[in-house]
C-alpha cells in the first residue's frame, strides 16, 4: 500500500483499497500508465495545444484549487466543435503530506477516462502498477472519482478557463431558501474575507449544471476548514449530510447551528426513521461542536465575530479588519429608553417588511444536477417530507461506501415536531397570497413629536445583532450631506480628495465628490449587513446640489437595511409605516412620569385633560410627566399653572422654516408647557447665573446633533442675562414655585445644569464620548429659537471657537457658518465686528473649509465657503476705507477722539487674511483643474503680500511657487 499512498498523495486523498483486489488491478494500472506514455510520445503536437498550457494544468500547490468569484452563478461549459485529447502530467509529483488538510493538486484525466453517465463502472481511479499495499488503515475513504473539470469538454473561450480562479481557505455550506439564512451565510463570508480568509459559500442543492458541482467538489476537497451551517432543513438534504460527514472525518469541520441546537440534533439519534449516514453526520456534528457556535436571530453578530476569531487563530491570520475609528463615534446616539412602551404593532410591521416572516422555505427537495430549473421543489403534501433520489450524474462526496444511484424516502426525523411544524407553516405561508416579500427600505411617517425617533431607536436596539453595525444619520437638510460623509469614520473609509498625482490625471470637483460617495455606497450596500437609520429626513433632495435621494440610496441595497423617519407623507416609492397616536393607556403611563405615582380619581381626570390638550403626542406627554416627577406637584396645580402662561405674539424668526412656524401656531398648549419649563429653569436658579436656561437658549442654534456639555456651557457663558423675560406672568405662578427653595434643582456646575435639562424632558443624554454630551429635541430647539434669536445665536458663534476636536463637531461648525454668513437665500443672522470676524474666519471658517475639502471631498461647498469669507472681508475693507475718508474730512475734535492706530492694525489683519483666503482658493482650484481662475486669484494674493510684506517675504515666495505650479499645469493641459 505504500505505492498507493504515494499515488494518492497526488490528489491529496487516501484511497481505500482491498488487498485481494490489489493484484488483479495491477495490470489495469500498468496499461493506464503505458497508454499515457505512448500518447505522450506519439503525439508531440498535443504539447503545443492550448489545453497543454500551464495555466490549464493543475499546479502543484493548493493555489490551484479555486472557485469562481460568485459561488451562486457558475458559467455553463460550452461544447467545442473539435475535441482535443490532453495527456495526463507525470505521476512522479508527491502532493501534500498533511493528514488533516488534503492537497488540492490532482491530475486532470485524459478524455478516454472521462466521467460518463452511461458507464459508472469506469469511475475508478487508475493507479500505477508499482503500488504496493500499505498495512496502515486509511482515515478517509472515497469510492468516487476525484473531482475535476474535463478540459476536453470545455472550449478554450469558456469563461471557466479564461476567468482567473482563486483558491479558498474555507468552504461554507448551507441548505434552505430562507432569505435570513442566506443573509447570514453571505454575512459570514464577507466578514471572513474582510479578515483575509478566502471563502466559497454554496448551497449545492441549487446547482443545476455539471460544472458548478465539479467546482464546488474541488473546493470542498481542497479547503483547510469546512463550515456547515446546520439548519432544520440541512438534515433533510443529503448533500449537506455529505459535507458534514466529509469534513468530520477529516477533522476540519466547524458546524454552526442555525435556528436549532445540539440537543435537538441529539434527539434524532433515537429515531428509527434515519439511516446510518444521517447518524454518522449527527455524530460528527456533536463531536465537532467544541466551539459552541449556535446562531439565532438574537446573536448573529456575536456568532459571526466568534467564527471569524476562531478561523483567524487556526489559520494564523492577523486581523486586517481593525480600522481606525475616530474617538467618540458610537454606534447608536442615545442610550436605550427603558421607559419605551407600546408600538409593538409597528415594530412587528417593520420586522416583517425588512426580514419577511422568517419561516420561508425550509424546502426539503433539492434539485439534482440534471434538472433544468436548479431550484428546490416544495413539499408534496402536509403529511410527508420526501427527499429525492440521489442521482449519480454528479460527483458525490459520500464517505466509506459506494455511491450507487438509488432512491431513499426520508421522513421527518423529529416525528412531526419542531422542524415539520416549521415546514408545514412555511407551506401555508407560501400558499397565502397575503404573505409579503421583504424589502430593504422602510419609512416611518408621523407628525412631529409622535415618537418616530424613539421607535427607530427601539428597533435598532432590539435587532442590532442582526447587523454588522447600526449607522445613525441625521436627515436635516443642511447637514444630511455631511452626515453621510461622516459614515466614513464608522466604516473606516478614506473619502479624502486625491491629489492629481494619485490618479495620473486631474479630476473635476464633481468627480471627486462622486467618488467619495461612491466609496461609502460601495462599502455600505453590499453583502455585509448594516442598518442605516436616517432620522428626521426633511426633504427628498440634497439641499446643497439638489441631487435625488436615489443617488444616495440605490435600489439594490445588498444586505443593508435602511430605516427612514420623516414628517413627509411619502418618500419616493419606499414602503411606509404610518404612526398613529398612542393608545390612552400608554399615554397615561407617560403622564404619570418616571416615579409612576398613583393619583386620586379627580387628579386622573386632570391627566386626561393633559392627554386631550397635548393630542396624545409622545413628546408633550413625556415633558409633562417629567415636570410632575421633578416638581412633585399635583396634576391639577400643574394644569392651572400652565394655563396661566401667556404666549407672546412674536415676529417669525428668519431662521425658522414654515413648517416649524406652523407647528408652533397649531400646538399652543405644547408651547405653553415649554414656556412653563423655561420659567421653572429661571425660578430654580433664582438670581444666579441661569446656566441651565442659557444652555437651552444657545443650544437651540447648534446643529441637531449631540453637543458636548463643556461647549454648551462655554457658549452659554457668553450670553448676557437679558432681564427677567417672564416678569409679566411669573408673579402669578409664585405659589407654584414655592418648592424651589429646597428641591436642589438650582445647581451651578456645568454637568448638573445640563442634567437638569434632561430631567425636565427638554434634552436627552447621548452615548457620545469622551465627556458628557446631550441633544435637544427638534421641538425644543424650534421653541427656543422663537424665544431668543438675537443674543443666543451670537453666543453660539462665540462658543464654537472653544471646539477642541473639529472632526467630532463638523455639524456645529457648519451651523455657526450658516449664522454668520447665511447661505443661498438666507441672510446672515449674526453680525460680527471686524476683529471678531477676522478671528472667526481664521480659527473656524478657514479650517472648516480645508477639512471639508481634503477630508471629505466636499469641494464645491468648501470653495463656496471660502468665497463667501472673501466677500465678507472685502466689505470690511470697504468700511475701513470709508472710515479713513471720514476721518480725513472730519473736524479736529473728532480726530482726537478716534483711535486710528487700532483700525489700521485690524485693517492689516483683514487684508492679510484676504490674501490667505485667495491663496487657499487657488491651491484648491489647482486640484480641480481650474487653472485660469486659480492663476487670477494667486496673482491678486501676490500683489497684496508684496505691498504688505515685501518681495522676499516667505509668504510672498510661497504664493509665487503656487503661481508657478498653476502655470506649469496649464501648459501641460
Amino acid at each position: 500500500m505504500k505505492g498507493i499512498e504515494e499515488e494518492a498523495s497526488l490528489v491529496g486523498l487516501t484511497i481505500r483499497t482491498s488487498s485481494p483486489a490489489s493484484s488483479s488491478s495491477k495490470k489495469g494500472k500498468e496499461d493506464l500508465l503505458q497508454a499515457n506514455n505512448n500518447a505522450s510520445d506519439s503525439s508531440p503536437s498535443i504539447k503545443n495545444s492550448p489545453f497543454y498550457s500551464p495555466s490549464l494544468v493543475s499546479p502543484p500547490s493548493s493555489a490551484f484549487v479555486s472557485a469562481l468569484q460568485s459561488p451562486y452563478i457558475s458559467p455553463r461549459a460550452t461544447t467545442p466543435s473539435i475535441t482535443t485529447h490532453k495527456p495526463s502530467p507525470p505521476l512522479s509529483y508527491k502532493g501534500s503530506q498533511s493528514d488533516d488538510v488534503p492537497s488540492s493538486s490532482y491530475t486532470p484525466p485524459s478524455d478516454q477516462y472521462e466521467f460518463s453517465d452511461e458507464q459508472p463502472s469506469d469511475r475508478k481511479l487508475k493507479l500505477s502498477a508499482s503500488c504496493t499495499p500499505d498495512p496502515a488503515p486509511p482515515r478517509i475513504s472515497f469510492s468516487f472519482p476525484v473531482p475535476r473539470v474535463s478540459l476536453a469538454k470545455v472550449s478554450v473561450s469558456s469563461p471557466a478557463t479564461n476567468t482567473k480562479l482563486r483558491s479558498s481557505d474555507v468552504f461554507i455550506g448551507f441548505h434552505g431558501q430562507n432569505p435570513n439564512l442566506v443573509r447570514f451565510c453571505k454575512w459570514l463570508k464577507s466578514e471572513l474575507e474582510l479578515q483575509g480568509i478566502a471563502c466559497f459559500v454554496a448551497d449545492r442543492a441549487k446547482y443545476s449544471d455539471t460544472q458548478s458541482h465539479e467546482i464546488a467538489d474541488r473546493v470542498i476537497c481542497s479547503v483547510t476548514y469546512g463550515i456547515v451551517v446546520v439548519s432544520c432543513s440541512s438534515l433533510l438534504n443529503y448533500l449537506s449530510l455529505e459535507e458534514v460527514r466529509f469534513f468530520a472525518q477529516k477533522k476540519n469541520l466547524i458546524p454552526i447551528f442555525y435556528g436549532t441546537g445540539p440537543s435537538e440534533i441529539m434527539g434524532l439519534l433515537n429515531c428509527n426513521a434515519i439511516d446510518k449516514e444521517c447518524k454518522e453526520a449527527i455524530d460528527g456534528l456533536i463531536k465537532s461542536h467544541e466551539f459552541k457556535l449556535e446562531a439565532n436571530e438574537s446573536n448573529w453578530r456575536s456568532c459571526v465575530g466568534k467564527t471569524a476569531t476562531i478561523l483567524r487563530a487556526k489559520l494564523g491570520r492577523k486581523s486586517v479588519a481593525d480600522k481606525e475609528i475616530v474617538e467618540g463615534i458610537d454606534e447608536l446616539p442615545f442610550p436605550r429608553n427603558r421607559s419605551f412602551l407600546g408600538r409593538e404593532k409597528e415594530i412587528i410591521e417593520m420586522e416583517m417588511a425588512l426580514f419577511g416572516n422568517g419561516e420561508y422555505l425550509e424546502s426539503t427537495t433539492p434539485s439534482t444536477r440534471g434538472e433544468a430549473s436548479g431550484q428546490s421543489e416544495g413539499l408534496a403534501d402536509e403529511e410527508s417530507d420526501v427527499v429525492p433520489t440521489r442521482n449519480g450524474k454528479f460527483i458525490s462526496l459520500e464517505l466509506g461506501r459506494c455511491s450507487d444511484s438509488r432512491s431513499e424516502a426520508w421522513t421527518d426525523p423529529n416525528g412531526g415536531k419542531n422542524s415539520l411544524k416549521r415546514l408545514l407553516k412555511t407551506k401555508k405561508c407560501r400558499n397565502n397570497s397575503n404573505c409579503k416579500s421583504s424589502t430593504s427600505v422602510v419609512c416611518v411617517n408621523g407628525v412631529p413629536g409622535i415618537g418616530k425617533t424613539e421607535l427607530a431607536l427601539e428597533f435598532a436596539y432590539r435587532y442590532s445583532q442582526r447587523y454588522k453595525m447600526v449607522l445613525w444619520v441625521g436627515g436635516e437638510a443642511r447637514y444630511f450631506r455631511q452626515n453621510l460623509l461622516n459614515l466614513s469614520f464608522s466604516l473606516g473609509l478614506d473619502v479624502s480628495a486625491d491629489a492629481e498625482k494619485d490618479r495620473g490625471r486631474l479630476r473635476s470637483f464633481d468627480e471627486q465628490e462622486f467618488e467619495a460617495f461612491k466609496r461609502i455606497k460601495r462599502e455600505l450596500f453590499r453583502d455585509m449587513p448594516y442598518l442605516l437609520i436616517i432620522d428626521n429626513l426633511e426633504i427628498e433632495k440634497d439641499w446643497w446640489e439638489g441631487k435625488d435621494l436615489n443617488d444616495l440610496i440605490p435600489r439594490n441595497t445588498g444586505g443593508t437595511h435602511v430605516l427612514i423617519t420623516t414628517r413627509l407623507p411619502k418618500v419616493m416609492t419606499f414602503d411606509t409605516v404610518q404612526l398613529s397616536i398612542l393608545p390612552s393607556s400608554d399615554a397615561m403611563v407617560l403622564l404619570r412620569g418616571r416615579r409612576k405615582k398613583d393619583y386620586p380619581v379627580e387628579e386622573v381626570e386632570v391627566l386626561k385633560l393633559f392627554d386631550e390638550k397635548l393630542g396624545r403626542l409622545s413628546y408633550g406627554l413625556w415633558v409633562v410627566g417629567s415636570l410632575l416627577s421633578e416638581l412633585a406637584i399635583l396634576p391639577s396645580a400643574l394644569f392651572e399653572a400652565v394655563n396661566k402662561v401667556q404666549i407672546e405674539e412674536r415676529s417669525a424668526s428668519p431662521f425658522l422654516n414654515l413648517n416649524d412656524e406652523q407647528y408652533c401656531k397649531s400646538n399652543p398648549f405644547v408651547a405653553k408647557v415649554l414656556a412653563f419649563s423655561l420659567a421653572v429653569l429661571e425660578q430654580a436658579e433664582g438670581n444666579r447665573n441661569l446656566l441651565s436656561l442659557k444652555m437651552l437658549l444657545v443650544g437651540a442654534w447648534f446643529a441637531p446633533v449631540p453637543i458636548p456639555v463643556n461647549l454648551l456651557a462655554a457658549a452659554a457663558k457668553n450670553m448676557p442675562t437679558g432681564g427677567n423675560r417672564f416678569s409679566k406672568w411669573n408673579k402669578c405662578l409664585s405659589h407654584t414655585f414655592a418648592w424651589c427653595g429646597g428641591c436642589g434643582l438650582g445647581r451651578r456646575s456645568e454637568e448638573d445644569a445640563a442634567f437638569l435639562l434632561v430631567r425636565l424632558g427638554l434634552a436627552r443624554l447621548t452615548n457620545r464620548q469622551p465627556g458628557r454630551w446631550i441633544q435637544f429635541h427638534p421641538i425644543t430647539q424650534t421653541f427656543a429659537r422663537r424665544r431668543d434669536y438675537i443674543l443666543a445665536p451670537k453666543a453660539t458663534v462665540q462658543g464654537v471657537r472653544k471646539i477642541d476636536n473639529p472632526l467630532l463637531n463638523l455639524d456645529h461648525l457648519w451651523a455657526s457658518a450658516f449664522l454668520v454668513f447665511g447661505f443661498k437665500s438666507e441672510p446672515p443672522l449674526v453680525q460680527l465686528q471686524a476683529m471678531d470676524m477676522v478671528l472667526y474666519i481664521k480659527r473656524t471658517a478657514l479650517p472648516l473649509a480645508i477639512t471639508a475639502f481634503t477630508t471629505f471631498s466636499r469641494c464645491n461647498s468648501a470653495l463656496e465657503l471660502l468665497k463667501v469669507c472673501t466677500n465678507v472681508l472685502e466689505e470690511v475693507e470697504k468700511s475701513f476705507v470709508s472710515q479713513i475718508q471720514d476721518w480725513r474730512q472730519g473736524s479736529l475734535c473728532w480726530k482726537k477722539k478716534t483711535n486710528k492706530k487700532v483700525d489700521e492694525y485690524v485693517w492689516q489683519d483683514v487684508t492679510l487674511l484676504k490674501a490667505l483666503l485667495l491663496e487657499t482658493r487657488a491651491k484648491l482650484l489647482l486640484r480641480g483643474g481650474h487653472f485660469d481662475s486659480g492663476e487670477e486669484l494667486c496673482r491678486t494674493c501676490i500683489s497684496i503680500r508684496t505691498v504688505m510684506l515685501g518681495h522676499n517675504h516667505d509668504l510672498t515666495l510661497a504664493a509665487q511657487e503656487t503661481l508657478a505650479k498653476l502655470v506649469r499645469m496649464r501648459s501641460k493641459i
